[in-house]
């Protein structure tokens, strides 16, 4: 079992920048794949950006090229970088940790991007 903590949102104008933090606490973090997800009001829960356990990283269409998803194994932590930010970046945005068997979603931490 992991609990996750998501941290770092905030409000910011368009064009800025925000770094997003999930913080796992209960078990090592080393071993799951770990998935930012972000879900407007009125909107479905999407994938923004996805981690593997050796590293590799998927990204939505949508963020390609301003996102930047990173794990510090040590740390039990995984980012998102956010920069080049566009209104259509607002949402609620959830931190999934997910292994065969396990499954945990975090808090939500909300950012808006203001024109």
């Amino acid at each position: 079992q992991v609990q996750l903590v998501e941290s770092g949102g905030g409000l910011v104008q368009a064009g800025g920048s925000l770094r997003l933090s999930c913080a796992a606490s209960g078990s090592s973090f080393s071993f799951y794949t770990v998935t930012w997800y972000r879900q407007a009001p009125g909107k479905q829960r999407d994938l923004v950006a996805r981690i593997g356990s050796g590293g590799t990283t998927i990204y939505a269409d949508s963020v390609q090229g301003r996102f930047t998803i990173s794990r510090d194994n040590a740390a039990n932590t995984v980012y998102l970088q956010m920069n080049s930010l566009k209104p259509e970046d607002t949402a609620v945005y959830y931190c999934n940790a997910r292994r065969i068997g396990y499954e945990n979603w975090g808090q939500g931490t909300q950012v808006t991007v203001s024109a």
